[in-house]
């Protein structure tokens, strides 16, 4: 039968390459979404993570999943500055632009750098401090991504030019950073930040100076670092039942492209069919082979979409920078999707083919 199987599949090249792509297809487009959304979401929560800060305080509604404003008065810093428990308090500035690659959105941020870099940690290892508006500093990681050095020039408003001043390590919030004056500058938003950092003396009291500062400043959202900048997936709403669709998608086009591959070669076959029934061939044994084939054809679509997966993420992340993680939770659900796609697909020729009348098929021209 193991004989049988692959001369089948060897015999009809065309037909093979077709269900295979069509199973490569699906698993590489499980693989390449979901390695995309987990790899954003946890670069994101990593660059948060070594955000120091334990409060973020920031007028209702300025930061969203695919913008933010300055909309909050800098003046603000003096009155956070005054509340008893706090220890530094730092305008920053966000904004959301097109990828130059044109693919995705990056942010940007403005700050006062030696407070930022004092407050966590962060030290430059290239080059130095920005020291006017047309400056600019950038993280070890952008730098190797799109091979900036000090020195170079960067666009991030698609006009004005920005030359990168120095390179800091490690990563923390947005990979580009301007001088808060600069960022205010260019968005024309004079005295004003997307919100202010705020920390604490005392890092165990985030939820009651929280509430301390509520009272002295109502009216704005006071938020632990960690709950604003959470994992991509919870910032972005629907993304979790858009992959589900995408995996049932995925799952529906495996098995309709097997489906119609084996459907096909069936009328092919009639003769050879009808041979091995008169030859004594149960219906069991017709639907094996069959089936058999449909597995084999799987578990190569499968190789192939893994392959492509990788490649084509590692491309991507070359071309446009964009992060990728495969996880093996995934890599078991679209290895599922190709085999049970490839079998439930070939069941109904399968089945057709076992229940042809021997005469008839051998009389098939």
């Amino acid at each position: 039968m193991d004989n049988l199987v692959t001369s089948n599949i060897r015999q009809r090249p065309i037909r093979t390459l077709v269900s295979v792509a069509g199973v490569a297809l699906g698993v590489s487009l499980v693989m390449l979404f979901t390695g995309l959304s987990r790899g954003m979401s946890k670069d994101l929560e990593r660059r948060a993570s070594n955000v120091k800060a334990e409060l973020i305080f920031m007028r209702p509604g300025a930061i969203q999943p695919t913008g933010a404003s300055l909309n909050l008065d800098v003046r603000y810093i003096d009155r956070l500055k005054a509340i008893e428990g706090i220890e530094d308090a730092i305008p920053i500035g966000r904004y959301f632009f097109q990828s130059a690659a044109g693919i995705g959105i990056e942010q940007i941020e403005g700050t006062e750098w030696e407070s930022y870099a004092r407050m966590n940690g962060i030290r430059i290892i290239d080059g130095q401090a920005p020291q006017n508006v047309n400056e600019a500093m950038i993280d070890e990681i952008k730098a190797r991504n799109n091979n900036y050095h000090v020195g170079d020039k960067i666009k991030p408003f698609q006009t004005r030019e920005y030359r990168i001043a120095g390179i800091y390590s490690p990563e923390s919030g947005p990979r580009v950073k301007l001088t808060l004056a600069a960022l205010q500058e260019a968005l024309e938003a004079n005295g004003k930040c997307t919100f202010i950092f705020v920390k604490l003396r005392n890092s165990d009291q985030v939820d009651a100076m929280a509430a301390k500062i509520n009272g002295e400043l109502p009216g704005n959202t006071i938020q632990p670092t960690r709950e604003v900048f959470a994992g991509f997936e919870k910032t972005i709403p629907y993304l979790g039942i858009f992959l589900r669709v995408l995996v049932g998608l995925a799952a529906i086009v495996s098995a309709l492209v097997v489906m119609l591959a084996m459907y096909t070669t069936i009328t092919e076959r009639t003769r050879e069919i009808g041979i091995l029934k008169a030859m004594g061939a149960s219906r069991g044994y017709i639907v094996g082979i069959i089936e058999k084939e449909a597995i084999l054809i799987s578990l190569i679509g499968l190789a192939a979409g893994f392959a492509i997966s990788a490649v084509s993420g590692y491309l991507i992340h070359r071309v446009y920078g964009l992060v990728f993680e495969y996880s093996w939770q995934w890599a078991v659900t679209a290895a599922t999707i190709g085999l049970v796609g490839g079998v439930v697909g070939a069941l109904y020729p399968a089945v057709r083919a076992s229940n042809l009348d021997a005469v008839a098929a051998l009389a098939y021209d």
